[in-house]
């Protein structure tokens, strides 16, 4: 698991890895540009999901 930081300065949103693996990869790398949803959780918090890879 870790953080995603949006490019618009909004709160870090935290990333499962099994919404990296999903996204048809092992890791994610700092610096790494993906697009993503925030999807509310059971716990009330959102989490990054639907995670694409952008350029």
């Amino acid at each position: 698991y870790g953080f995603i930081e949006p490019e618009d300065g909004s709160k870090d949103a935290f990333v499962h890895i099994s919404a990296v693996e999903q996204a048809g990869l092992s890791t994610l790398n700092e610096g790494q540009k993906v697009e993503f949803e925030l999807v509310p959780g059971q716990n009330g918090k959102a989490s990054a999901e639907n995670l694409v890879v952008s350029d």
